[in-house]
């Protein structure tokens, strides 16, 4: 009896070993195919994740660029004659704005300001007189600190006259070099020094006008069309 029973326990305890393994084998052609597919869920998730971080990444860089860029420089488009004929209607400027937080406002120089009687917009005119000078126009002939000033940039002279005006301690005295067709300080007055929003610099459109803008000589001369000139015979 002892043996029989003993045969029928180790019967019972190979079948239920049977059994564990047949559910075992059963179970893992299951859990795998979930095991993979959560692994690649998985991957595929920070692969996202890396690509987002980057894009993210990317945009914060280029708003970063383009406000640094934008404190330094910006671009400008001239609207009408009022400059011709050194600059012309249409054509695109690059504004230096840093120059004169470094430096002074020179003579001769083109800026872009904020005009007076006209707030939100912009001009573009010529520095013609400082902080403390005299300035005067005697039949089109501009005069400062009662000296004639030499305007090889003017086409040609205005047709009027203005009586002496002191420019204040943080004043300009603007005018356009068309002369005739401007309006600047010998209408609205003196240009406030808190107005200007910097130094016209660069000319890059169209491409015949490509080139620096100089203080005391025109435009022309300064385009790269022309500098490539004088170097070709």
């Amino acid at each position: 009896m002892s043996g029989l029973f003993d045969n029928d326990l180790s019967n019972d305890a190979s079948i239920e070993s049977y059994l564990e393994a047949v559910e075992t084998e059963n179970l893992e052609p299951q859990l795998e195919p979930q095991i993979e597919e959560e692994e690649e869920t998985a991957v595929n998730w920070d692969a996202a994740k890396s690509v987002l971080r980057e894009i993210a990444e990317t945009v914060l860089l280029t708003v970063v660029i383009f406000l640094l860029i934008q404190t330094v420089v910006r671009n400008f488009r001239v609207v009408g004659t009022s400059m011709e004929p050194n600059l012309h209607d249409g054509q695109y400027l690059i504004v230096d704005k840093i120059s004169y937080r470094l430096g002074k406002i020179q003579r001769g120089d083109v800026i872009v300001f904020e005009p007076p009687n006209r707030p939100g917009e912009d001009y573009v005119k010529r520095v013609i007189a400082l902080p403390g000078e005299l300035v005067e126009v005697r039949n089109g002939q501009v005069f400062v600190n009662g000296q004639p000033l030499d305007e090889p940039y003017v086409a040609r002279p205005g047709g009027y006259s203005m009586k002496p005006r002191r420019v204040g301690p943080d004043e300009l005295f603007v005018l356009g070099d068309n002369r005739n067709s401007s309006s600047d300080s010998h209408n609205w007055g003196m240009l406030p020094r808190d107005k200007v929003v910097g130094k016209a610099w660069i000319s890059y459109w169209p491409p015949s006008q490509w080139g620096v803008i100089p203080r005391d000589a025109p435009a022309a001369s300064a385009t790269v069309g022309h500098l490539l000139e004088s170097f070709i015979p």
